[in-house]
């Protein structure tokens, strides 16, 4: 490598770290590295969220922390708060793989996973590492505006029933079908997105209106979330099948479109 281009890295580097920092401190957090004392409320973490004995055990965390891995804590007032767990793949190219993370419920929705994220991203430039994936379930709404729209990663994949059934305290018997994303964290979508600029116009010709609160929806009517999933799941895969990308509108519905991921955003001119 360059020194130009080493230069250009750690620039990099530092402004993802500075970045990290901001969004921790605009949480109330502190975000690091967890160490083998940690391990025990990392597991209380998971298990508040999926259920008794859906965490990894403290050994399985001890070893991949070990290795390298990112197992990170958010703390907040010496308690912790938030927990994230992410392994490195090579499927497809060098990845870190983000299999878990999680925030007690009274501090969601209050920036604590933002800054979970940041700080991955920051360790993983810090080692090479140029991408972050995961999978999520496509119909929880504000999973997919925090993945596509706050983060900037852009859906790579559709896994039906990925996991088979889970039987967990999230999902239940529900079927577990999931988008897989990719974040690419050096990326012109993930520097507009991380900067707070406005997601492009996509251009679409159809649209899946994401307008109900699937989570409730699914504890309420188990028979209409079964039809939404089904619904849901023939327009993903057929529209995946045709080259079509689904991203989200303004109004946080899908659409699917064969935009380039980066195309510009509202604000920033279109070439």
């Amino acid at each position: 490598m360059s020194e130009q281009s080493q230069t250009e890295q750690s620039e990099t580097v530092r402004a993802a770290y500075a970045q990290a920092a901001a969004a921790a401190a605009a949480a109330g957090v502190t975000v690091r590295l967890a160490d083998p004392p940690d391990m025990a409320g990392v597991i209380g973490l998971f298990e508040r969220t999926w259920g008794e004995g859906r965490s990894p055990d403290r050994s399985m965390l001890l070893a991949l922390d070990y290795a390298g891995n990112t197992v990170l804590t958010a703390v907040a007032d010496g308690k912790q708060v938030g927990a994230t767990l992410g392994f490195l793949g090579w499927s497809n190219g060098l990845h870190l793989h983000s299999h878990m993370a999680a925030v007690v419920p009274w501090r969601r929705s209050g920036g604590v996973g933002f800054a979970l994220k940041l700080f991955q991203r920051a360790v993983c430039l810090d080692h090479g590492v140029g991408e972050i994936r995961w999978t999520f379930d496509p119909l929880i709404r504000r999973n997919a505006h925090f993945n596509l729209v706050k983060l900037g990663a852009e859906i790579a994949t559709f896994l039906p029933d990925f996991y088979g059934r889970l039987d967990d305290a999230i999902t239940g018997s529900d079927q577990s079908d999931r988008f897989e994303v990719r974040w690419r964290l050096d990326s012109p979508r993930v520097h507009r997105a991380l900067g707070g600029g406005h997601p492009p116009n996509w251009t679409t010709s159809e649209v899946l209106p994401l307008n109900v609160d699937f989570e409730q929806l699914r504890a309420e009517d188990p028979v209409a979330a079964a039809e939404l999933r089904a619904t849901s799941r023939a327009l993903f895969g057929e529209n995946l099948a045709r080259g079509l990308r689904p991203e989200l509108n303004t109004t946080n519905d899908y659409v699917f479109t064969t935009d380039a991921a980066d195309r510009p955003g509202t604000s920033e001119p279109v070439a």
